[in-house]
């Protein structure tokens, strides 16, 4: 159904437009970040014998800068873009939605200053120290106040299935915060854990792998569910699919993380059951997959000359090539060849620059222009530029970390027959070293991508208006 026109002024924009340029923002510094540990991979010295420059402080601050202040940002713009149109009201508190933006853009300062300095928690994702994680508290509280009040003051009945995305993404992400996130204070940036040894360990990839579940995947449905939909001019596939990718989803989710202790001192039970939900989550994640792509039904025409639509497929598509790949790494004997090579780095950035990189970038290029005043970019040839260097960037990375994965793999467990290991350790690290040349170039393919995506947001945004969009919000249905 249609919903009508409103005025202009009816929803708060401001928040939406300052979330969307500092995704760019921080999508460009994050990338530069990650080209910049890629290129000491290959050449160490790069640190220049900086402390604060080495790989080890680094590595977190792209992690961090990437997932939590791209990504995040895009969250945050999306889910209140999404929740003012499809509830057909005003956020629900202009004051506190301007908490999270600025509140967020601080625990992304703190964590740019810190990380580097070597204040750290040491738990991945999780790093930052715990007066960055109070502050995170604060905004995440005020993020669920806003959204889940807009929602309860809607004048729809309906409650359109990115929220129900956008909502589980809010409530577990907070759970998971506040748990692994634990700690006893020894002064003002140092803490130690609240659990211990292969508790902690167990808490840590709960909270880990449910990031990647609810932060990375959640979030980034509800986007995915909501602007495939309005860029295709199509409803959803099927809105029954929908809520069942969505409760088959979130279930079992929540009981894959530990997959990431196979072969540890983690009870071989609990490794057992990691395994099991992780094959079982093969499921909902392509019924989701399918679900976007077949949006397009009737429609297909429309990749040939949309690229913003073409950034929203091809991230379905990484999406669901991640999501077969990651239950296929969970099992146990595959695993084993796996475990701690760049099969796993390769298997991460397919979801994090395929799928979490792209669909933010097709999220952005619909927001921007409409946030500023235009029908599209500053210029629709810069993006079909972006999505070409991204998507080469993105599969040159990916299969030069899978060949390498692999060879370490083969490497480390081939024996003579006298029991010896057939090749030392160095042998290993230099047979991947053309291999992370290779992924500095897919890297520096991508950060080129961002650069672009950058320069075009300026662009619309110097060139056109600040407006607050208002446009017919067509609403699948069954």
């Amino acid at each position: 159904m249609e919903f009508p026109n409103r005025l202009a002024d009816r929803y708060n924009d401001t928040v939406v437009r300052q979330f969307a340029v500092m995704t760019v923002v921080w999508g460009v510094v994050g990338m530069l970040v990650g080209v910049i540990i890629a290129a000491q991979l290959a050449w160490p010295e790069l640190n220049l014998g900086i402390p604060w420059l080495t790989y080890g402080r680094l590595r977190p601050l792209h992690t961090n800068a990437v997932i939590f202040a791209f990504g995040g940002c895009g969250l945050f713009a999306s889910a209140y873009y999404v929740v003012q149109r499809t509830c057909q009201v005003r956020i629900f508190s202009d004051k506190l939605a301007a908490v999270t933006v600025w509140g967020w853009q601080l625990v992304i300062v703190a964590a740019a200053i810190s990380l580097p300095l070597g204040y750290t928690q040491g738990k991945e994702y999780a790093e930052l120290e715990w007066p960055i994680d109070i502050l995170i508290t604060v905004v995440w509280v005020s993020f669920a106040i806003v959204f889940f009040g807009t929602v309860g003051t809607r004048k729809v009945r309906h409650i359109y299935v990115a929220h129900w995305f956008f909502g589980a993404f809010i409530l577990a992400v907070a759970i998971l915060h506040l748990v692994n996130s634990a700690a006893i204070p020894a002064g003002f940036m140092k803490s130690y854990s609240a659990y211990a040894g292969v508790q902690d360990a167990m808490v840590q990839w709960w909270y880990g792998h449910n990031a990647v579940g609810f932060f990375l995947t959640a979030g980034f449905l509800g986007m995915m569910y909501y602007f495939i939909p309005k860029q295709a001019g199509r409803p959803v596939y099927s809105y029954r699919l929908s809520i069942v990718h969505f409760w088959a989803l979130i279930f079992t989710y929540m009981w894959a993380g530990p997959h990431h202790l196979h072969y540890t001192a983690l009870p071989d039970w609990t490794q057992s059951v990691g395994m099991v939900f992780s094959l079982i989550l093969l499921a909902p994640s392509w019924g989701g997959m399918i679900n976007g792509i077949m949006t397009l039904s009737g429609a297909w025409h429309k990749l040939r000359d949309d690229p913003i639509l073409r950034f929203l497929i091809v991230s379905l598509s990484f999406y669901g090539m991640s999501t077969f790949e990651g239950p296929m790494m969970s099992i146990k004997t595959v695993n084993a060849l796996s475990h701690y090579t760049d099969w796993t780095v390769g298997h991460v950035h397919s979801g994090a620059l395929g799928w979490v990189g792209l669909v933010t970038m097709g999220s952005m290029y619909y927001l921007i222009p409409r946030l500023f005043g235009h029908k599209q970019m500053y210029s629709v040839k810069a993006i079909e530029v972006h999505f070409w260097t991204a998507t080469i960037g993105i599969v040159i990375y990916i299969a030069a970390m899978w060949i390498a994965g692999v060879m370490q793999g083969l490497m480390w467990r081939a024996i003579n027959p006298d029991g010896t290991l057939t090749y030392t350790f160095v042998e290993g690290v230099k047979a991947t070293y053309p291999f992370y040349v290779l992924r500095l170039l897919g890297g520096l393919l991508y950060l080129g991508g961002m650069l672009v995506m950058l320069w075009n947001t300026l662009m619309t945004a110097t060139t056109g208006r600040a407006v607050s969009v208002d446009v017919p919000t067509t609403v699948a249905h069954a």
